[in-house]
């Protein structure tokens, strides 16, 4: 059919023309969608706040050859002021959606948009700290994708655990005797706070010592630019607490 609907989150604009946008979208149907929005970049527009980053719409589109046509827009999540207002929350989110981007095809995944409109949702409220929503986030959508990390039994052999040598090529922690040699140890703080983080513990992963989450976030970065076998550029401007 020509049009059809969904609700999308916004990930990235790019401008086209004098007052137009090319406007990417996780769909929670149709996956990623591309799509030109026609003259929101004037003045006038009807509804061009409501494609920007970081907001949630229920629009209507028009297939195109190429790119889909936005012919509605109603707001679903105005989450865009809020997250732009704090800059740790704008950062944080602008690795959230890049990750996406990245991690989805085209067929998208219901489950990664439920993720990422919960932490977008949740960065716009100020629920949780906006690096532990990040690291988080990372890791939850790494394991709704199939990476999910191990970090108490051995992510080679299975032996149980609890260990300490974590190998991001490895998928985790992993036993002593498969370790290669120089392997990073982890204390046990971190590693409670990276599977408080993985399940959703937010009362663990709050009480966490500076520390433990200098030492977490750097982890969650590496696994995470490891599996998606690429940089996170918006990565770079994330303001991190530095290992003590």
């Amino acid at each position: 059919m020509p049009l059809y609907r969904d609700e999308a989150v916004v990930l990235r604009t790019h401008k086209l023309g004098e007052a137009d946008r090319i406007v990417t979208m996780l769909g929670r149907q149709h996956g990623k969608i591309r799509a030109v929005a026609k003259g929101v970049r004037r003045t006038g527009s009807k509804f061009g706040s409501r494609l920007e980053p970081f907001m949630v719409v229920d629009a209507q589109f028009y297939e195109g050859r190429s790119l889909d046509i936005v012919t509605q827009a109603v707001s679903v999540g105005a989450y865009g002021a809020e997250i732009m207002g704090d800059y740790a929350s704008y950062t944080a989110a602008n690795v959230m959606v890049e990750t996406a981007d990245k991690i989805t095809d085209d067929s998208g995944s219901l489950q990664q948009y439920l993720l990422l409109v919960g932490a977008l949702r949740s960065l716009a409220r100020r629920e949780h700290g906006a690096s532990i929503t990040l690291d988080s986030f990372l890791l939850r959508s790494l394991a709704i994708a199939g990476w999910a990390p191990s970090f108490f039994d051995c992510a080679v052999t299975g032996a149980p655990g609890p260990h300490t040598a974590f190998v991001v090529q490895l998928g985790g922690v992993v036993a002593d005797d498969v370790a290669p040699p120089g392997t990073p140890r982890l204390d046990s703080h971190t590693l409670e706070l990276l599977s408080a983080l993985l399940s959703g513990d937010w009362d663990h992963a709050e009480a966490a010592s500076d520390r433990a989450r200098g030492q977490a976030s750097g982890i969650v970065a590496a696994y995470a630019q490891f599996h998606l076998e690429r940089s996170l550029r918006s990565l770079q401007h994330v303001e991190r607490r530095a290992p003590v």
